[in-house]
């Protein structure tokens, strides 16, 4: 069948020649003519088949039909729902070449860019809308999108919908738009929730189901290598020296291992950018379209763009990490072969990721080969046992060390004993270093006690109860000047060079009180804290 048989009016046949189609699909052949006659349509087919197609050319057609032409206050007929950025981009190009010879206008709109330049391009009209659920719900609430006029309703990948969360944004979408619309649903797979999804928004659909997600493209030529997981990115680099490998897909489970799979390709000198969700939509693209256009080798991505990547002509896909999830690998392999093309999936699987294999092989009812022609090639069955780690040498003196190599602290670790010293108070006398075991008397001792004025206090002669004396002895013989006594004999302040005030009671001991009391009794302060 051709694609003229299939009904389709000359702008779009001219347009499909100038893209290189010639002979529709098997999704396609099926689905084009009942939407060409507003027919809902359910369509359940893998990745790579022209899914994208099957639902853009008739819409295209039936917009030009019923499309007057140059038309100012256009609104938008047609809405697009799909889980991804970079898939929106790529259903928004192919809308876009599609209809290079139509009258018809689209945009896509998504998150992680600025919202301005989205705003003016719906502002000015379009036909054709295609969206992810987030940006679409942001915009709507804002009043800047009305969904009032759609006609036509596509939800792509539904089940990938379902995986993200975004299920539930997708139901308070479709309560938006008029009950009577025709409606095209698509998925990969079909889970319960899909398929109660889609008896909801679907009236009479026509059920279109071609190579079911449990079969691979037959031109795919798979292979597994075994290797350690510490060994993986040296098998890697190992085999990028290989320079039949023009262009691969390299794909992580987790978005720190895509980063660092990129780093470690660099730095052999192979060309790697990383792509996954924690990217700004900004670097993404540019990784892509690098990819795209040829300016880098290698291309590592995490399973969120393991839908929403299209690149002609590639040739490797290879998957460091084993997915969890059967359907991933299809998914995963699908990005090569596409169109009837041929295609190199590889895929490395150490001991941890042995059931996954086991899931994928069950799938996809074939038992992939295994590559040994490598040099980190290890028997799976026979893993390699572990090297013992090596004992540390235990410290002399210690108790012993801790998880991490170091000693024990606290109140139980072991403390060489102390030489004790034949005295006859061990408290009070320690040994002397150097003086060939003399003793001396201990700082903490009674008679080693310091005074408040910072020197030792040595014992009184005195008898045992008596008090220490601690006063100045005098000079009996020392007799005491008359010019430093009043007549009333009192002591004078002429030793701080003032005169006394001669005030009754007040007996001045130190510079520091000079001064007399105020009104309130207290001294002044001079400024420090009391």
């Amino acid at each position: 069948m051709t694609f003229q048989e299939l009904g389709l009016i000359e702008p779009i046949l001219k347009a499909l020649k100038e893209e290189g189609y010639q002979t529709p699909t098997p999704i396609q052949e099926k689905a084009i003519p009942h939407a060409l006659s507003k027919r809902d349509v359910l369509g359940c087919a893998q990745t790579g088949t022209g899914k994208t197609a099957a639902f853009a050319l008739p819409v295209l057609q039936n917009l030009h039909r019923q499309q007057p032409p140059q038309s100012k206050n256009r609104k938008i007929k047609t809405l697009t729902l799909t889980p991804t950025r970079e898939l929106a981009i790529q259903i928004a190009d192919s809308f876009k070449s599609y209809s290079r010879h139509l009258d018809i206008r689209g945009t896509v709109i998504f998150g992680g860019v600025p919202q301005k330049p989205q705003e003016v391009k719906l502002r000015r009209g379009i036909d054709v809308l295609v969206a992810t659920p987030g940006r679409l719900l942001d915009l709507m609430n804002q009043g800047i999108v009305d969904l009032s006029d759609v006609e036509i309703f596509i939800l792509d990948e539904a089940d990938r919908m379902l995986d993200m969360g975004f299920i539930h944004d997708v139901r308070r979408i479709i309560k938006a738009l008029p009950s009577q619309r025709h409606t095209m649903f698509f998925s990969a797979t079909m889970p319960n929730e899909i398929a109660k999804l889609a008896q909801e928004i679907l009236t009479d659909p026509i059920k279109v189901a071609v190579t079911p997600i449990s079969s691979t493209a037959e031109k795919i030529e798979q292979s597994i290598y075994f290797v350690e997981k510490k060994k993986k990115r040296h098998l890697l680099a190992h085999l990028m020296e290989n320079p039949a490998i023009t262009s691969a897909l390299v794909f992580t489970r987790t978005k720190h291992g895509a980063n660092r799979v990129a780093r470690d390709l660099d730095r052999v000198g192979v060309d790697a950018l990383a792509i996954h969700g924690n990217k700004s939509q900004t670097a993404r693209q540019k990784a892509l379209s690098n990819f795209k256009e040829g300016k880098i080798r290698v291309l590592v991505a995490t399973d969120i763009a393991a839908r929403g990547i299209d690149v002609e002509e590639l040739t490797h896909v290879i998957n460091f990490d084993i997915p969890n999830i059967p359907e991933t690998y299809v998914h995963r392999i699908g990005r090569t072969g596409r169109a009837g093309a041929s295609g190199i999936a590889l895929s490395f699987c150490d001991v941890e990721e042995m059931p996954y294999l086991k899931d994928i092989q069950k799938l996809i009812g074939l038992k992939v080969p295994i590559e040994s022609n490598h040099p980190f090639h290890y028997d799976p069955n026979n893993p390699p046992e572990p090297a013992p780690k090596a004992e540390r040498p235990q410290r002399e003196g210690r108790g012993g060390h801790d998880r991490r190599g170091k000693p024990k602290k606290g109140k139980f670790q072991h403390q060489p004993k102390r030489q004790k010293v034949d005295s006859t108070d061990e408290r009070n006398d320690r040994p002397v270093e150097g003086k060939g075991g003399q003793s001396q008397p201990s700082r903490n001792s009674k008679d080693n006690r310091r005074r408040p004025d910072g020197r030792n206090r040595q014992r009184d002669s005195a008898p045992h109860g008596e008090k220490e004396s601690i006063k100045k002895p005098q000079d009996e013989n020392k007799e005491t000047s008359t010019e430093d006594k009043n007549d009333d004999g009192k002591w004078s302040s002429s030793i701080f060079g003032k005169p006394n005030a001669g005030k009754k009671g007040f007996v001045i001991k130190s510079d520091r009180y000079d001064k007399p009391k105020g009104k309130s009794g207290r001294r002044p302060n001079r400024g420090g804290k009391r």
